[in-house]
């Protein structure tokens, strides 16, 4: 290899590098800007899939990204939060939101991608604003993937005269079956369909020996396309790694969407040729035929995703008898909402997020209603469930705490997504806290029970309206959590003082039986720990209510019960 060709390939392979950062970097801009808009379209799906195909390729074409719509797509399936007909609907439709940079790519801006360049950069460096630098560093990712497919083109010039290269892509044009596995090989090393089909287009673009038609043609390149489209499954395939059936599954019905379809396809590509060279614009090959790829590339997606949207149920049987088996109960410590792969997107890590902390602060609920009846019960079965549902919390909360974590040292968190997430962390804390308190009134239980110890019924009465109090307070206090409920956050405030003062009360009354020696002064840290523990677990719903008072809540759209 001599050193003209080697300098062709590096600079080839660095305008690529360029391309895929400015793909990435713009796919971080918009889902600052449009991430969370895009969940609320998510969740405008019905039992209709044509809603679903539709709110998956909006979804992508906002997002520049189908590889962030399907990972967040199969994060939604494994916690529960959207069913196999859904996710696959979003998914046929990403693959036609995913043409929309091809779109992009042909109206051939290049000339102005210096502009996109300066402009961006100075939004992005030197505007303090967060919108306006989150459009900046859209408009500077824009330029500099323009400014990566003019080396590329630039360099395909100079490429195209070299007599292996030109016998390659008479190879390719020779062989179709060939042409995909170069698409299907290129897309699973550089991960992006989108830049597969830009180098493609810059390609097509070039001139061939006659220095007039393109130097692999239409028919050439739409095997690569068609590759492109199989490869890009390699995103699912790995996400659904570890994942729940459901996720393997929708992953699955990805894979045979685009091998069937490019099957299909593959035995009329002449005919497709002549298609899309009748509804594209007319002129000289090189001139139109980048246009020409794009089209054939937005065209074969949505006629496959039409053949398959009446047969989603039929999809549906064949990957569940291809991925067998159900999920596995997971260990109540276990997260069933968590999911790591979904980290690239903020709006949907922290919603799934929420949906734990909702798991979290219902076990936390069931622990002082446990906790109640072992110690007004002197039952031992409950002490021990109390205890066990108490490692349960602490671990719970810990994945919680190490997610939510996580989530802050992506790149493409805003700042509002920061404090939500700061006050979310927060909340984690005080539900655990509850879960410390019922520990502690457990172990009295215990020693209660153990030494028999009788409470008087005055004593027992107190006891069992405090943790009626407490309780009820936990209760509404997860109902404001999750709906966001301001009313009823500031009616639990006011619980909170009115458990101060029951508190107060209560050492008052338990002083009074000392003194008349109607109680035995050794149950007086029992008694006195057990009210103070329930008053403490006011003060932590009193801290969440307050919380949700600043705005913080689980109220993020549900996309299950959106979709019934």
């Amino acid at each position: 290899m001599n050193s003209d060709v080697f300098q062709m390939i590096i600079t080839l392979l660095g305008g690529l590098a360029l391309f895929i950062y400015g793909m990435n970097l713009m796919s971080d801009g918009l889902q600052k800007t449009a991430g969370e808009k895009m969940q609320k379209i998510l969740a405008l799906l019905t039992k209709n899939p044509v809603f679903g195909l539709l709110a998956g390729a909006l979804c992508t074409a906002v997002l520049q990204s189908s590889s962030a719509t399907t990972v967040m797509v199969l994060g939604f399936v494994t916690a529960g939060l959207m069913n196999l007909p859904q996710a696959i609907s979003i998914i046929l439709g990403a693959n036609i939101g995913t043409t929309i940079t091809a779109q992009l790519i042909a109206f051939q801006i290049g000339d102005y991608a210096w502009v996109f360049v300066f402009i961006g950069f100075i939004l992005y460096f030197f505007v303090k604003k967060e919108k306006a630098a989150d459009i900046g560093q859209t408009l500077f990712a824009f330029g500099v993937l323009f400014v990566g497919i003019n080396i590329m083109g630039d360099t395909m010039e100079p490429l195209a005269q070299s007599p292996v290269f030109l016998d390659l892509m008479m190879r390719v044009r020779d062989i179709p079956i060939l042409g995909v596995i170069v698409g299907t090989v290129m897309t699973l090393i550089v991960q992006s369909s989108s830049a597969t089909i830009a180098v493609l287009q810059n390609l097509a673009a070039t001139a061939g020996p006659d220095g007039v038609s393109s130097i692999i043609g239409l028919e050439g390149a739409l095997p690569i396309l068609y590759g492109s489209n199989i490869g890009t499954t390699i995103t699912a395939i790995l996400a659904a790694i570890g994942a729940s059936v459901n996720a393997k599954r929708t992953a699955a019905a990805h894979v045979i969407f685009n091998f069937v379809g490019t099957f299909i396809f593959m035995w009329f590509i002449p005919l497709y040729a002549k298609i899309i060279v009748a509804v594209s614009p007319a002129g000289p090959e090189i001139a139109v035929i980048s246009r020409q790829i794009a089209n054939g590339h937005m065209y074969f997606n949505i006629i496959n995703a039409l053949i398959f949207l009446p047969f989603i149920g039929v999809l549906v049987k064949i990957v569940t008898k291809l991925v067998p088996g159900k999920d596995s109960d997971r260990l109540p410590a276990e997260p069933v909402f968590l999911d790591y792969n979904v980290m690239e997107q903020p709006f949907a890590a922290i919603h799934l997020a929420t949906k734990e902390l909702s798991r979290l602060a219902n076990f936390a609920s069931q622990m002082v209603v446990a906790t109640k009846k072992a110690f007004l019960g002197n039952d031992l079965t409950e002490v021990k469930k109390v205890f066990e549902m108490e490692e349960t919390v602490n671990e719970l909360e810990k994945k919680i705490v190490s997610y939510l974590s996580s989530i802050t040292t992506v790149d493409t968190v805003t700042e509002h997504q920061s404090l939500q997430i700061a006050g979310l962390l927060h909340v984690a804390s005080d539900i655990e806290h509850v879960g410390d308190y019922c520990e502690n009134i457990g172990q009295f239980a215990e020693e209660k029970t153990r030494k028999k110890y009788e409470f008087s019924d005055s004593a027992c009465a107190e006891i069992y309206e405090c943790f009626d109090q407490a309780g009820r307070m936990l209760r509404d206090t997860i109902i404001a959590l999750e709906k966001g409920d301001n009313e009823l956050a500031l009616d639990v405030k006011r619980q909170e003082e009115d458990l101060n003062r029951t508190e107060k009360f209560l050492r008052k009354q338990h002083m009074k039986r000392l003194n008349e020696k109607a109680c035995s002064p050794e149950f007086t840290v029992i008694y006195t720990d057990v009210i103070h523990n329930l008053e403490k677990i006011g003060d932590s719903c009193d801290n969440i209510a307050t919380a949700v008072l600043d705005d913080i809540n689980f109220k993020a759209t549900d996309i299950a019960k959106a979709a019934e």
